[in-house]
């Protein structure tokens, strides 16, 4: 047993060497000049981001020697450890996906990138599951929905007045207390474009930027909780040390969870859901061939202010150009969400509620709990060190699953017309 555990640590370890390097959101990132040229020309002219763009901002590494790395450190886990181990089938598929990763980054600026993102990160006009609805109608359901609520709800704004430097101490403070006092880093970044961003082990909040308390709220369960929290359990692992480590199939799994630990938390609130809702559809059209403009104008027309859209459009379309495709990374938050929770119900209707604190071991793929709950059964992994409040105790949330299998088999319609009157 020693040997086999020192074969994947050693295999574990040159892969997260192996992957270092790599930085996808800041190797397809746009600085802050292409919103200022965009506004400058009054919002009519495509932005310029192509192949001389990103020539200008050479990756970090030589890819056909980090290609070459991965392709060997492949054949070593299948040699080593064959094609059936559950730890070995993990890393080579992590292999084969930074291989396809490093194809994408190659491709930044042309029309081959959009593609190969799709390839990575799904398309909005893929079914949720097998015979199910697709992302984008899933989007058309909750724009109705959220259409139907009072826009009273979207205005309600907590007023921005904790300046930044006070934020990082506030949120700081409350991370130190669920995920340790090394746990996470939060500090001010003149240099970010958006008012924050988050790392493996860090949080940045832009300098001079006011924060709401509720914009707090969701940035310490949504990126410290389990962004950070999963990092840290990841990297805790004693043998599988890749766990700490994500790829384009893990973020699934991770917006997924970050987003229903906001809303069980009750930290969501329906300007963040239309602004996923906004992602996919703009997903859907820039798929459908909609350029960058089509897609600003578009949301612009459906009340959305100048930098709403911005931010939505350029999320998108960073990476590729302004008129061949998205980059649908922002398909994971809603399709990570639909899986997770319908994962959470079947546990709890099968009696497997063991299985759901696995989902936060460290960066895995949904798909591959069953390898995941191997490992743990044969005594390879640990299990995790953090969890979010209310999986730690999963005994209000294993209630509302079980509610939630009853009442999903309610017939709406009969609802409205037994209530309807109720509510005028």
């Amino acid at each position: 047993m020693s040997d086999y555990l020192e074969t994947i640590r050693e295999l574990s370890e040159r892969l997260v060497a192996a992957q270092q390097p790599i930085r996808v959101l800041d190797a397809v990132a746009w600085d802050d000049s292409i919103r200022q040229a965009f506004f400058a020309a009054g919002c009519e002219r495509q932005p310029s981001a192509g192949r001389d763009y990103y020539a200008g901002r050479p990756l970090p590494f030589d890819a056909a020697e980090l290609r070459t790395r991965f392709e060997a450190l492949e054949r070593d886990v299948e040699r080593r450890l064959g094609e059936a181990d559950p730890a070995g089938r993990m890393l080579a598929r992590m292999c084969r996906e930074y291989e396809l990763v490093i194809d994408m980054l190659e491709a930044r600026g042309s029309p081959a990138f959009a593609p190969l993102s799709g390839r990575l990160y799904g398309r909005a006009t893929d079914p949720l599951l097998p015979g199910q609805p697709s992302l984008a109608d899933l989007a058309a359901l909750l724009d109705d929905s959220l259409s139907l609520i009072d826009a009273s709800a979207f205005r309600f704004e907590q007023p921005r007045t904790i300046p930044a430097e006070q934020a990082v101490q506030l949120l700081q403070a409350r991370l130190d207390s669920t995920l340790g006092a090394d746990g996470v880093h939060v500090r001010t970044d003149d240099g970010i474009v958006a008012d924050a961003a988050a790392g493996s082990d860090y949080i940045k909040l832009r300098s001079g930027v006011l924060f709401s308390e509720r914009e707090l709220a969701v940035l310490e369960a949504h990126e410290g909780w389990v962004h950070v929290g999963t990092t840290l359990n990841g990297r805790a692992q004693p043998t599988c040390t890749f766990l700490g480590k994500g790829t384009p199939a893990t973020s699934v799994t991770q917006e997924g969870l970050a987003v229903l630990v906001e809303v069980t938390s009750l930290r969501s609130h329906p300007a963040r859901l239309r602004r996923i809702t906004d992602r996919i559809r703009a997903v859907h059209l820039a798929e459908q061939g909609a350029t960058f403009l089509e897609v600003f104008r578009s949301l612009r027309g459906d009340g959305r202010s100048q930098e709403e859209a911005w931010s939505v459009t350029a999320r998108v379309f960073r990476g590729g150009t302004a008129e061949s495709g998205p980059f649908s990374k922002d398909l994971s938050y809603s399709r990570g969400f639909v899986l997770i929770y319908n994962f959470l119900r079947l546990a709890v209707r099968r009696g497997r509620i063991e299985r759901i604190p696995l989902l936060f071991v460290g960066k895995i793929v949904l798909e591959e709990i069953g390898l995941v709950a191997e490992l743990m059964d044969s005594g390879v992994l640990a299990a995790p060190r953090f969890l979010p409040p209310g999986f730690a105790d999963p005994s209000a949330l294993v209630s509302w699953m079980a509610l939630s299998n009853f009442l999903n088999r309610i017939d709406l319609s009969q609802v409205e017309a037994s209530f309807g009157e109720l509510l005028r």
